[in-house]
């Protein structure tokens, strides 16, 4: 997830941009946590944070202080139900390789369906948050199954239960996850399958390296 970010989007893309966003908040969060047990190892890392130039040091700059803008309702129940429909993935394919795979997740309409649309506005993505949390090259999101879906096709089912503003919303929701092989071809740049062609890079790194060429 955070690999394909920082390498395989744009410099100034809002994706890339937002996970060093997450991993810069984590490592002063994790920093200042360990401060007061081990100063010193806590002040070298904070001195050669290069964004942090000419900072007063991890001990003259306060406590933690998480934004009350990184809790957002859903979200955390959001991730929580996708990381268990991955789950419910990678162990229906026994150790493969996950990016040798399209997942199609149908659940029926209701919250959870909602949860994931958060996640997945199309309704197939190769490079959705949703799509980059099931590790797999292609994630399609429906309200009921495929009418072409094969008799003998290895559907996996599970429920989640989503429990939201400490328990005034509850909601247990079952869904189906389908894992069948992709058609398309690997990526020489970002290695996932979603190419036309081995030897071309697949649509959106193209697009990206269209957009690199185009600002030097």
């Amino acid at each position: 997830l955070l690999s394909c970010r920082l390498y395989c989007e744009e410099a100034k893309d809002p994706k890339r941009r937002s996970c060093q966003t997450v991993l810069a908040e984590a490592l002063d969060v994790v920093v200042r946590s360990f401060a007061p047990i081990l100063p010193h190892l806590a002040e070298e890392v904070f001195q050669y944070i290069p964004y942090k130039k000419g900072s007063e040091g991890v001990f003259r700059t306060g406590w933690i202080n998480a934004s009350s803008a990184w809790k957002k309702p859903g979200i955390e129940e959001a991730i929580e139900g996708a990381c268990a429909m991955r789950d419910s993935f990678l162990g229906s394919i026994s150790g493969k390789n996950a990016l040798e795979y399209e997942v199609i997740i149908v659940i029926e309409p209701g919250l959870l369906f909602e949860l994931m649309e958060a996640l997945q506005a199309e309704e197939t993505s190769s490079v959705s948050q949703l799509n980059e949390i099931m590790m797999a090259s292609q994630t399609t999101l429906l309200s009921e199954l495929p009418k072409e879906t094969p008799s003998d096709a290895n559907i996996i089912k599970g429920t989640f239960l989503i429990n939201l503003e400490g328990g005034d919303i509850c909601e247990q929701s079952s869904y189906k996850v389908i894992a069948r092989p992709i058609a398309k071809a690997k990526c020489p740049r970002c290695r996932r399958y979603t190419a036309e062609s081995s030897s071309t890079p697949c649509p959106r790194c193209l697009q990206v390296l269209a957009a690199g060429k185009g600002s030097t």
